[in-house]
């Protein structure tokens, strides 16, 4: 059996399985109720154009797939968070916090960590970044009027990625430095790939199914909706759509 500090790879691969469901769930989810004209609505007609993407089918595919990366990006990097604090949790008593912007509290090494978790490196604009930094300050004031005798460090822990930057307010700590800090254990970033595959295959067939009925559907109402007798697409009518007066 393998181990990490307190918790053993059994009880780790439990809690993935057991949660994953929740992901392939929301992926689902994500698809179901999107009405395609609000998605139309904030693409790029031109670029479109430009691309030379000329079918119904080709259009849905691109705006559809690029709207279900974003989403599905923030859905699992909200089921990474929870596999973090868990692991946490059994190794160093971390808890979830409830302070503004922090996802994760625990002591290490006779240290205070705050954690805002993230999916990967390149999450944040500069208001973003700007917003994390003010929420990190709230967050040590906080502790320091609990207890000013612990060394407080403020983390931006990063579940995928190369990166490891100490900030003057920060350190951002990303893939297996990250999951190694929360863990103790060192492989821990590749101990986590197998059991993420529990049942995929299952679930990604049921996706798919639901997958395709959305985009056959979207490919028929874009056809009626912006295309020409003759079957091509009426660029002029997507992009009044998109940018004109009404």
């Amino acid at each position: 059996m393998i181990e990490l500090n307190n918790v053993d790879y059994s009880d780790l691969k439990k809690f993935i399985n057991e949660n994953i469901s929740e992901f392939h769930k929301s992926r689902v989810q994500a698809i179901k109720g999107l009405k395609l004209k609000d998605m139309l609505k904030r693409k790029n007609p031109y670029l479109f154009k430009a691309k030379n993407i000329l079918t119904s089918e080709q259009i849905i595919r691109n705006v559809f797939d690029a709207y279900l990366s974003s989403q599905e990006e923030t859905l699992f990097g909200n089921f990474l968070e929870k596999v973090a604090i868990f692991v946490c949790s059994k190794v160093y008593e971390g808890k979830k916090s409830t302070l503004r912007g922090m996802d994760l509290e625990f002591e290490k090494d006779s240290k205070l960590y705050i954690v805002s978790i993230k999916s990967g490196p390149n999450w944040a604009n500069s208001d973003q970044t700007h917003k994390m930094i003010e929420n990190f300050k709230e967050a040590k004031d906080t502790f320091k009027f609990k207890d000013s005798s612990k060394e407080i460090i403020a983390v931006n822990g990063c579940c995928y990625g190369k990166c490891y930057k100490i900030n003057d307010e920060y350190v951002k700590i990303c893939g297996k430095k990250f999951w190694e800090l929360i863990s103790g254990d060192s492989m821990l970033f590749i101990k986590i790939i197998e059991p993420l595959g529990y049942k995929a295959k299952q679930r990604n067939k049921e996706f798919l199914e639901e997958y395709s009925k959305v985009i056959n559907k979207f490919a028929l109402e874009f056809g009626n909706d912006f295309s020409n007798e003759d079957g091509s697409v009426n660029w002029g009518k997507w992009v009044n759509f998109v940018s004109g007066d009404k």
